[in-house]
Formats: structure tokens, C-alpha cells, sequence
């Protein structure tokens, strides 16, 4: 099993699980696709696109049941990326976690990255 991450503000991973399905975040709407990351890449993340922000979830997924749809792209510095082409459905989601920032501003990932 391959787990791919989704850093989300919270108030927007509440707004999915009330719909049942995540469509993206502002970002991922611009680009037409949900952007993930690999167990390797999400702390860098968190530090390049979610620096200091707090009241966040790290969504965890199985990246082999999503199918067809997701692709797997050049991004930063060439890294392949996992990138959704369609909503993620929050039955395809295996766990849901708070990403809390610890004393020095970081987030905290605990052991969360497998």
C-alpha cells in the first residue's frame, strides 16, 4: 500500500465531510487537480506552502484505491507528485489527523509519516 497526504485547513475538511466528498482546495481548483504528497514530501509541504498556519488536518490515503485517476507528475525539483484528477470521495479516505504546530512554529507530525 502506497499513502499519499492532503494538508487541509480545517474549516474546509469540514465542509467535505458534511458534502462527503473534498473537491479541493482554492489552489487545486486553479490547476484542475487535488495535489498530494508522498510520505517523504509532505513535510516540505507543510514548511514551502503551509508555514505557520495552524488549525490544519493531514488527510491519509491509500493512493492504489483512487485508480486511474491519479497521476503521478514532475513537480518540485523533477519529485514525482501524486496528483487527483476528479473529487476525492471521503470514503477513500483512511484516516483524518489534526496538524498542530509545535512550540517553534512547525507542524507536528508525530508518527503520522509512514
Amino acid at each position: 500500500m502506497t499513502l499519499i497526504y492532503k494538508i487541509a485547513p480545517r474549516s474546509l475538511w469540514d465542509e467535505a465531510a458534511a458534502a462527503g466528498v473534498f473537491t479541493g482546495a482554492p489552489v487545486d481548483l486553479a490547476d484542475g487537480y487535488i495535489h498530494f504528497s508522498t510520505a517523504t514530501q509532505t513535510r516540505e509541504t507543510a514548511a514551502k506552502h503551509f508555514a505557520g498556519q495552524s488549525d490544519l488536518v493531514l488527510a491519509i490515503i491509500d493512493a492504489e484505491a483512487l485508480g486511474e485517476a491519479l497521476k503521478w507528475e514532475p513537480s518540485r525539483g523533477g519529485d514525482l507528485f501524486p496528483h487527483l484528477y476528479r473529487a476525492l470521495r471521503l470514503d477513500e479516505v483512511a484516516s483524518v489527523h489534526p496538524l498542530p504546530l509545535d512550540a517553534n512554529g512547525a507542524h507536528e507530525f508525530g508518527a503520522l509519516l509512514s
